[in-house]
């Protein structure tokens, strides 16, 4: 399965992202996956990404697009997140230390810890791309035995 998003770069479009994301991979997995679980996990990915093109990719150019693009291959999805801004050079990423009051960085970490794997390419076709994997478990319903 295979969609496509395209919105305005604009956080007054973070629920409609949100629901696209959710509702494109509940139509497809139903209730073999645990979305009470895998849900926030994937809300607070996709938030510090979109909020990131936003605030920062976008910045100076408010009218450029967000494009989403999902991938699904039966439990693996693919999330890329397409920004038009400078982009940002991963390799001047300094990760936050437990000891400093750094107050940004902490989007990448985020990402990093939710998702199985991030990646971003800088200025490819006009645009930079951060790329989220995962695979989604199997949920399991645990049934109780007891004897009556």
């Amino acid at each position: 399965m295979k969609s496509e998003l395209q919105v305005p770069s604009d956080l007054s479009f973070l629920n409609i992202v949100e629901e696209w994301l959710l509702g494109c991979l509940k139509l497809q997995l139903g209730e073999s996956v645990d979305w009470s679980r895998q849900s926030v996990r994937l809300r607070l990915a996709l938030v510090e990404a979109y909020s990131n093109v936003v605030r920062h990719a976008h910045k100076d150019t408010p009218n450029s697009p967000v494009l989403l693009r999902l991938e699904l291959k039966n439990r693996d999805l693919s999330l890329e997140i397409w920004d038009y801004g400078q982009g940002y050079d991963i390799a001047n990423y300094n990760a936050p230390q437990p000891d400093d009051k750094q107050e940004g960085g902490y989007g990448w970490l985020i990402m990093n810890r939710l998702m199985d794997k991030v990646e971003y390419q800088l200025q490819v076709n006009g645009g930079n791309c951060l790329k989220l994997e995962a695979t989604l478990p199997e949920f399991i319903l645990e049934q109780s035995n007891t004897i009556e």
